[in-house]
């Protein structure tokens, strides 16, 4: 079987409905900071079942500002999980915080919350929790520890657009849900990101802080004028386009296609490569609904004659274009440096990163790209 092109990890699905509604908004009279925000930020709550959401540039923007207006700050920690994308960390960071990292489960590589339990002190403001490749975190176990220490619990679902636990929507469990719409995510934007919250405070303030934190009311129109407004804090440029709403508008329309087609070679995958006792797949705990954003696997290395490197470099030279997510935030040489963090410290991440590869997965993906894929990995690990 014969591939001529290239596969890649992950891509977007557009179709021809989305380039149509965003046509429509670039020959309308507001590409940007018009009606299509407030409508993509409407119809994205009313599908994860929350009461507020607010669009920003990107996911990190989002991240950035449910620590803000969580109110972390210089002296105060926030507990993450060592196994993700480096924005997590960061944005605690921007906020003159210090990210305190924590391990992960083995077979759902979402936070341990055992750790995070033993990571707590008096510093402790917030918990950011990530539903790592689409699949939740222990959120009833998060939610028990946050309400016992009294502490703010952030989920950056960036994955897991899509996904539900015990039949509740990622969205609408914790104080702040964090999504991105980067072309390889659920969803694409293009650039972009949300923040999904049910507290009206909460909400107000993120409106605010991503326009700069202006704020214009109709009590100050009336004394001062329409063009008066003010400014009470320090916010950002994270302002989503009208451009980009649109597409996320037509996209949110098609999102059970899309969460159905990557379920579907989540399966395949499962069936194809079960038996084969030299790879560790995903696992979808009961109780959990996974939309699969990626699919990371685990090599068993002590058995194989390769090792992880060598898979990566030939399923490359076959032109599949696999990932590894991701480097564990405490090998970075910042958080090394900075943090003084040492291997060995988070064994189940360390062991993850060691062996893991990620397949392509995304909902353009076809059946025969998909059965090259697996004949590949398959002659490449035996």
């Amino acid at each position: 079987m014969a591939i001529k092109k290239l596969i890649p990890y992950s891509k977007q699905w557009i179709n021809h409905e989305d380039i149509t509604e965003v046509v429509k908004v670039l020959k309308s009279d507001w590409i940007t900071q018009g009606p299509k925000i407030e409508e993509f930020e409407k119809t994205l709550a009313r599908y994860v079942s929350a009461k507020y959401a607010v669009a920003v540039s990107n996911g990190t923007a989002a991240l950035h500002l449910a620590c803000l207006v969580a109110g972390i700050g210089p002296s105060d920690e926030v507990i993450i999980p060592t196994l993700s994308f480096v924005a997590t960390a960061n944005c605690v960071l921007y906020c003159g915080a210090k990210p305190v990292l924590v391990d992960v489960y083995e077979d759902t590589l979402t936070i341990n919350v055992e750790d995070v339990e033993n990571k707590i002190t008096k510093k402790t403001k917030a918990i950011i929790a990530v539903d790592f490749a689409g699949h939740p975190a222990d959120w009833d176990k998060l939610k028990e520890l946050a309400k016992k220490h009294n502490l703010i619990l952030i989920d950056d679902a960036a994955h897991a657009l899509g996904s539900k636990y015990r039949g509740k929507m990622i969205g609408s469990i914790a104080d702040f849900t964090c999504f991105s719409f980067h072309p390889v995510k659920i969803i694409t934007t293009g650039e972009g990101g949300a923040v999904i919250t049910n507290n009206k405070n909460y909400y107000e303030k993120l409106l605010s802080l991503k326009h700069h934190g202006i704020v214009k009311t109709q009590n100050l129109s009336k004394k001062y004028g329409d063009w008066y407004y003010d400014i009470k804090e320090l916010g950002f440029n994270y302002r989503l386009t009208d451009i980009q709403a649109s597409l996320g508008i037509s996209q949110l329309k098609n999102i059970n296609s899309h969460i159905k087609r990557r379920r579907s070679i989540w399966q395949r995958y499962q069936k194809a490569l079960d038996s084969n006792h030299l790879i560790k797949l995903p696992t979808e705990k009961e109780g959990c609904f996974c939309a699969w954003h990626i699919f990371p696997i685990k090599f068993n290395l002590e058995v194989m004659k390769k090792n992880r490197r060598q898979v990566f470099d030939e399923l490359k030279d076959a032109g599949i274009r696999v990932q590894v997510h991701y480097i564990p935030i405490h090998l970075l040489s910042f958080y090394r440096k900075n943090f003084g963090y040492k291997t060995s410290v988070f064994p189940v991440a360390e062991d993850y990163y060691k062996r893991a590869i990620t397949l392509p997965l995304f909902p353009t993906l076809s059946k025969s790209e998909q059965f090259y894929i697996i004949k590949k990995l398959q002659e490449v690990v035996q």
